[in-house]
Order: C-alpha cells, then structure tokens, then sequence
C-alpha cells in the first residue's frame, strides 16, 4: 500500500440520538521527585532564591463514555516491544484507570494533586453511557476524582441546551430521568467554554438568550462609534465558564483555561451549534491569560481541545527528538507556538494521540504541551513546582509521561460499582444478539485508511436505502467508534454481535440522507477528501461496493484523486449524468469540510445508520453462514 495515508485524525464526528427510555501496574515509571516530607508540601529552592511548593496534574482526554476498554485494535495501545518492533497492548476501563489515577497519587506524597480533561469525555459513547444521555459517565468521572474539564466538540453532539443539563443538572427534556428516586443533579467538577458564545445575530442560542449589542449613547457628537461586531463581542459572555482558579492549601493558585477547537461547528452536526460561535484559541487564551494575571494569577494551565500527530506508533514517542517538537504535526503546535507567555502548559485532546512535546512560547520559552490517548487508554502524569513567592509555575521543573491502563489492572470497588450498577440497567438491550460475523472486522483500529468495517457499513447503509434509489453511500471515518471483534465479550459465544457492540460502532443513530448528484459534484466529494479543510489531514471516505478510484499519495491536494479512476459499478463516472448517493446527516451538512454534499438535491430520508447496521446483520448473517471481513480493496493506491 505504497503511499497511502497515515490512519485519519480522529476528528469530525457526529451526533447521537438514541437514548433508551427508562432503561498490573503502571507500565512506565513516573519520573523521580526530589524527597519530600508527605506532612506538607514539598518545597525547594526556585531559581529566585525563593521556596516551592510541587503540583501534581492527572489528564485524561477522549474519554467518548468508554466505561469499559474497548476491544480490538481501536482499544490498543503499542509500545516497544523486546525486538523494538511496536507491541500491542489492549489497555483501558475506567476502574482500572482509577486504580492507577490512586496510585499515582500515592507517588506524589505531600504535592498537591488536580485532575483534569481535556474535552470529549462524551458524546458518540458506547449504549453502556448513551442510554442514559452519558450520565452514568459523568458518575464516574466524579467518583474518579476529576477536578475540571474543557468541553471538546463531542459535548455538543445534542446541542447546548443538553450541555448545560450536563453541567447543571436537571433530567432529559423527552427521555425523562433516568433514575426518578434520584434526580440528575449535574457535574460536581466545573465544564470550561471560554471560545464557545452565542450567536448574536440569531437572537438566541441553545444555553440561553444573545445579548444585543447597541452603541454607547454617551458617545459625544461626532465621535466614531465602535462597530456593532465589536461590541457584541465585548456584550456576549462563554456560553460556560471561561477559567476556573484552584487555590492550594498552601496559598498558591493555578488558572485553567478551558475551550475547545474552533473547528468545532465542522466537527458535529450543524444544526447543534447554528446558535453558537466558537472563537479563535489564540485570541481565547490571550484574553483569559491576561484576565488571570490582572487577578495576581502566575501559574495557568491551557485545557485545549485540539491536536495533533506525534512522531511515532508507539505512545511514549520522542516528540522532540530532533528540536522541541519536531515531531509533532498539527494545529495545536500552531496555538501553543502563538499564545501568550503567561500560559505554561498546554494540556489538550481531540487527535486521540499520547504525546508529551516541548513548544516555545513566543518569548522564545520552552512550555510542555501533553496529551493522553483516547477511550481511557493511557493518562498523563504531570509535575511541576510554584514559586511561593511569586506565585509562578517554574516551567524548568516541568516534567511529563503518559502511562498505559492495561488490563490486569485491578478495578477501583468504588468506581466498579457505578458501572456495573448502569451495566444492569442495560443488559437486557445491550446483549441481545443481532449478527454473526467469521473473523475480526477492523474499523477505528485499523491502520489503513480504508477498512473492512468501513466497507460493511457502506454496504448496509446503500442497502438500507435502495427503496431511495441509493447507488452506492459514504461515510466518514469518524462516524465508525470502534472495530467489531470475534471474541465473545459476555456470554452470547464468539462470533456472535450484539445489540450493544453495534451500538458501539454506531452511536450515534443518525439519519441516513440519500441524495442527488452530478458526477461532476461525485468527483469533486471524492477531491475534497484531499483538499481544502482536508489537505493537511486527508479524510478518507469509507465506500460501499459499487465504488472504486485509485488514488496517489506522491501528488498534492485535491490532485491526488485521479479523477479518471472513479467508477461507479464498474462504469465511468459521467460528469454530467446524475447518481443517488446515501451519507449520514453529518456528512450531508457538509461536516469534514465535505461542502459539495450541501448541494445535492431530492433529498430523502427513512432511516438510520445504527437501524441499516443492525437489520443488516440481523438478515444477511447466521451462526451457519457469519458474515466475512471485507478486502478493503476498493480504493488502489499508488
């Protein structure tokens, strides 16, 4: 597979909808820490000649209400192996990262110790967390311990009005509570927004009414005016907090500025944040940075959801190898590059990576920007000393690691029961067997860009709409979760899926749009893969069977499509001739910077994505005849 692209960046989702009604070891050593008393907190001389105190930050990001560890490649994380080829170890749960959250506590005798998210910690979850509108995720969340967390793009997977029952409490708007004896009663652990506000010029948004933005009547005769923009902009608040402040028992305080890519609206489904704008990192973090410091605020910390790709497959990569980081490739070294001095650390998510890279500020300093890998598989383990005197981070005592959750890991009682206690109320759904399958399917795991299970749910989604006139149908890759395994994971037997490891491939139940486009229009979807939003991070479209293009990855943007290629059952495409094209409602607003899609034409809609996924399996597959994983040849590359 000469010159195929890297795996595609975890990015650009969509939203769920389904809600059930009523229903070992730490495997890297942290790094030392100079010897301190465990009756307070350690101290030593800053480079002023003043004392210490040392913090400690547990982060976890992506965590997408994977109470359990996913199965399969997409649950795996490689390190170096005994012959230093890549090792594969299946890691996660979040009982079991509570256990390791403990006892890297425990490592850090007398420092202060916060734990914090870096956004995504829901939204597109697996049935376990979805039925209940993910809050059997934020119980645990708060059992685990979490202090603060971002939003990421995934909190708005059902808009903001959703978000803030989140945050505040409240029971769901159709579905009712999910406990009636025990209302929700929100997050104990604040969510930041500080780049999310409301859109004026609708008049409202989801969490609540716009402000209007009116001139200053006070402005003298003649006097320019500020513009309307520039003053709705200083009317409008985040839509939630912008920072939080932690003051530690030993006086100091630390700033958390919280908000996620601004990417966001292209990310999830449009019609969830039509009522909200989501504001440049850089400018966001500048302003809050310089809030902080006004308020005597030294030390701050960026919770940012955005990211990037580190140097290598295995998580604890050298990022800074050849330079500070110099193996990392994406936006977020950009914004940590360009942000204000006055932020230290940059902890982030969203490209579902472990890396721990240095970034120089603009002052030409060096600042740790970390990430964790996604669905709970690994955290990270920051250390770094305050200056008591000052009240600053010492930025030459930053130290980071990721460390994996492996399996063996013993689960937390405490956090144990939260998830068993949602489990039992929805095993029944949740096990009922629906399909059978031969061997593994590779989906979010594989590190191909065009995968088996890709091509299967393409295959069910052309077949579920043919009544529509569907030809052939698309997805995008963030819109499959996980990989579908043989293994048993309960006891319906190998080979044999159930409702709830469908569901986890397909959380979301999004509607299905068939639609009309010109081959012209066919092609240019096809370009756009590798084009415009998509040039730096191409996004692979899964395809069902009925279509085939080559494509070469030594070219540049949208030509690395060879257009001539496409066929569509074995024909030509016709620039001119028309072809009924079945995508989810995602993709059909244009998500993944796929715009063409907004101009296809007798749209018809009839069902779901989750609904085409699992009738497929329910009559094209039995115990006598499974269904085979597929080539995943549809695509050559050259």
């Amino acid at each position: 597979m000469q010159g195929a692209p890297q795996r595609a960046r975890a990015r650009g989702h969509t939203r769920r909808r389904l809600a059930v009604a009523g229903a070992g070891a730490v495997l890297a050593l942290v790094p030392a820490l100079t010897a301190a008393s465990a009756a307070s907190p350690p101290s030593g001389p800053a480079p002023g000649g003043g004392r210490t105190t040392t913090v400690q930050l547990l982060a976890v990001n992506d965590l997408h209400g994977n109470l359990d560890a996913v199965e399969g490649p997409a649950g795996a994380v490689y390190r170096d192996g005994p012959g230093g080829e890549p090792e594969r170890v299946q890691a996660g749960g979040v009982p079991r990262l509570a256990t390791l959250l403990d006892r890297a506590r425990g490592t850090a005798k007398g420092a202060a110790s916060l734990t914090v998210g870096g956004g995504d910690m829901i939204g597109g979850s697996p049935l376990l967390s979805a039925a209940y509108h993910d809050e059997p995720t934020v119980e645990a969340l708060e059992t685990v311990g979490l202090d603060v967390s971002s939003v990421g793009n995934h909190e708005f997977d059902e808009g903001p009005r959703e978000l803030a029952r989140m945050d505040k409490g409240g029971c769901h708007p159709k579905d009712g509570c999910a406990d009636p004896q025990r209302p929700y009663d929100g997050a104990d652990f604040p969510y930041l927004a500080a780049n999310v506000l409301p859109r004026t010029d609708t008049g409202k948004s989801g969490a609540g009414k716009a402000e209007s933005a009116k001139a200053d009547p006070r402005k003298a005769p003649g006097a320019k005016s500020p513009s309307r923009r520039a003053e709705a902009r200083k009317a409008r608040k985040p839509i939630l907090p912008p920072y939080w402040i932690k003051k530690l028992p030993s006086g100091e305080r630390i700033g958390f500025i919280g908000l996620t890519t601004k990417d966001t609206p292209s990310a999830v489904s449009a019609s969830m944040t039509r009522d909200l704008v989501f504001e440049d990192e850089v400018r966001t973090i500048d302003r809050y940075a310089d809030e902080l410091d006004r308020k005597g605020v030294k030390a701050v910390v960026a919770l940012v959801h955005e990211g990037a790709e580190p140097p290598g497959k295995t998580y604890d990569a050298d990022c800074d190898k050849d330079g500070p980081a110099s193996g990392l490739n994406g936006r977020i070294k950009g914004i940590a590059a360009k942000a204000s001095p006055k932020v230290d650390l940059f902890v982030t998510g969203h490209s579902h990576e472990a890396y721990v890279c240095t970034v120089e500020d603009p002052a030409g300093n060096p600042r740790l920007v970390t990430q964790a890998a996604s669905f709970g598989r690994t955290f990270t383990d920051l250390r770094f000393d305050l200056d008591r005197s000052t009240g600053e981070l010492v930025r030459s005592s930053a130290s980071a690691r990721n460390h994996i959750v492996p399996l063996d890991t013993p689960r937390q009682r405490k956090t144990d029961r939260i998830v068993e206690k949602w489990r039992q109320r929805s095993a029944e759904l949740a096990d009922k067997p629906v399909g059978h399958i031969s061997d593994d399917i590779p989906g979010r795991g594989s590190d191909r860009p065009e995968t088996p299970l890709g091509d299967l749910i393409t295959d069910t989604q052309a077949e579920a709409t043919r009544a529509e006139g569907a030809q052939l149908a698309l997805l995008n890759w963030g819109g499959m979760r996980s990989d579908l395994v043989y293994r048993t994971s309960g006891k319906e037997g190998d080979g044999v899926v159930t409702y709830g490891e469908a569901f986890r491939v397909q959380p979301f139940d999004n509607p299905l749009v068939t639609m009309t486009l010109t081959g012209k229009q066919l092609i240019e979807v096809l370009r756009q893969q590798f084009s415009g939003a998509n040039a730096g991070y191409p996004q692979v479209l899964q395809l069902s069977d009925a279509l085939r293009f080559d494509a070469d990855m030594s070219r540049e943007g949208a030509d690395r499509l060879l257009a001539d290629t496409v066929r569509v059952d074995g024909k030509p495409v016709d620039p001119s001739g028309s072809y009924r094209v079945t995508v989810n409602d995602f993709l059909a607003e244009g998500g993944n910077g796929f715009t063409v899609f907004k101009e296809g034409t007798h749209r018809e809609s009839t069902t779901t994505d989750l609904a085409a996924f699992t009738d497929y399996l329910k009559t094209r597959s039995s115990a006598a005849k499974p269904i085979a994983p597929p080539k995943a040849d549809r695509i050559t590359w050259h």
